[in-house]
């Protein structure tokens, strides 16, 4: 068992730091808003700490999970951030979903103080950090990884490196990418079923046991037929991943027009005030047109 820091207690934080206590793991808190660390300590056995640095201080491991890069250079520099309280040889874990340069640029400061770095965004959503089965896709070097897959496995059901800093990062792209292509389909599917007078439920109960079944058609066609967006991933922070894909692919010299096609749809969304409607919202927006 480790002595371990959590900074960020949103929808996910929140559930994963209450995982790494139920473990045993020694949890210290941090919340820019006090009240949720206080809460989470009222359920959770741990301390929760008025700044990252104080947080951090004297922790194996410091873990963190906020909006943005902005967010995430936030509580890692400065005087109160989490690296001005990190010892040499501890190791600090982002499950942020971030841009690769940033991580980067953290990974580096990091180990100029002889800090370990892994990028780790997660997949699974809400009801993933709740049941402790997340998909982790990580990067940083081997050795700071294998220290912290353990710590991890407290909420994940696969925890993988995929290659040097930024990688994990990169991974979450991809894994963004399919997920706006897939949850598009799904609702111009579901949205012409309507069109044309069948029954959602049979044509989804027919489908999804073949070639076009998938987790979202099997967790959210449901409640995408009754107008129900209030699953977890808001849109506003599906339009932030989806944007630091394209940048990225501007970089890279990646084709992505589907994402690009749906991001603009997120944007209609967003007009229609559903920014914290979940990613399945998509059948609103074509639903609106008609």
């Amino acid at each position: 068992m480790a002595k371990v820091a959590f900074l960020g207690l949103g929808v996910m934080g929140f559930p994963m730091a209450g995982h790494l206590a139920a473990k045993g793991h020694q949890v210290t808190v941090y919340n820019r808003s006090a009240g949720k660390a206080e809460a989470w300590v009222k359920r959770h056995a741990g301390e929760w700490a008025a700044t990252p640095a104080d947080a951090a201080r004297d922790a194996e491991f410091v873990l963190a999970c906020v909006g943005n890069d902005n967010d995430l250079r936030s509580i890692c520099l400065g005087d109160n951030g989490a690296f001005a309280g990190m010892k040499p040889g501890s190791v600090f874990v982002d499950h942020t979903t971030v841009s690769a340069a940033v991580t980067r640029e953290l990974a580096a400061l990091a180990g100029a103080q002889g800090v370990g770095f892994v990028d780790a965004p997660v997949s699974g959503g809400q009801a993933g950090a709740e049941s402790g089965a997340l998909s982790v896709m990580c990067g940083g070097d081997a050795a700071s990884y294998a220290r912290a897959e353990p710590v991890i496995a407290a909420y994940a059901k696969i925890c993988r490196r995929l290659g040097d800093s930024g990688a994990g990062q990169l991974t979450k792209m991809c894994n963004q990418i399919a997920i706006a292509g897939l949850v598009q389909g799904l609702a111009e599917s579901l949205h012409f079923a309507e069109k044309a007078g069948l029954s959602i439920k049979d044509v989804v109960e027919v489908i999804s046991q073949g070639a076009a079944g998938s987790w979202q058609m099997s967790n959210r066609a449901k409640t995408m037929e009754e107008d129900r967006f209030d699953f977890g991933f808001a849109v506003d922070w599906m339009r932030k991943d989806l944007g630091i894909c394209l940048a990225t692919a501007n970089d890279t010299g990646a084709s992505l027009p589907v994402t690009a096609l749906v991001d603009q749809f997120y944007k209609d969304v967003q007009s229609l005030g559903g920014g914290r409607w979940d990613t399945s919202s998509l059948i609103a927006r074509l639903r609106k047109l008609g």
